[in-house]
């Protein structure tokens, strides 16, 4: 997992082609108002879904993980908290689901690592990291995320 600013993510992340278009959609996205839904930046080998939502109590949380995609998840405006393991913690709830490419698990609270994101950062998920998204870093508020989905 890499977590940045977007204005630093360019000197951060990997040069993988995917990952760099991924950012300039966000770049360019930066303060225009975008409706929830999905949108195509190279076909679905890279797009994004724009989100809107209030975060979530801690133990409505789920860890999920996913397999064929790198997720960039992108703070539009609020703050939540994202959970984070190694896959190799996890305990299958439901199995990995090949056509949505996502799988969910538990874990003990006691292996994984809260990590809080604002209005202008963003976490890089690789298929290595298991994360529970939307958790509410006090109590329940708006959120507005785009996941950029790139494929591997």
């Amino acid at each position: 997992m890499i977590v940045t600013d977007l204005k630093n993510a360019f000197e951060q992340i990997p040069q993988h082609a995917g990952l760099r278009k991924g950012l300039e959609f966000l770049q360019q996205s930066a303060g225009r108002e975008l409706a929830d839904g999905r949108i195509e930046i190279d076909g679905s080998a890279v797009y994004a879904l724009v989100q809107s939502y209030d975060s979530i109590p801690p133990d409505a949380a789920k860890y999920e993980a996913h397999r064929k995609y790198i997720d960039i998840q992108y703070i539009v405006s609020g703050s939540e908290m994202i959970g984070w393991t190694q896959i190799n913690k996890l305990a299958v709830t439901v199995p990995y689901s090949e056509s949505k490419d996502i799988w969910f698990g538990s874990v003990p609270a006691s292996e994984t690592t809260p990590v809080l994101l604002s209005a202008g950062q963003l976490a890089i998920l690789f298929p290595d990291d298991a994360h529970a998204p939307k958790i509410a870093p006090a109590s329940p508020a708006p959120v507005k995320k785009i996941v950029v989905k790139v494929a591997l």
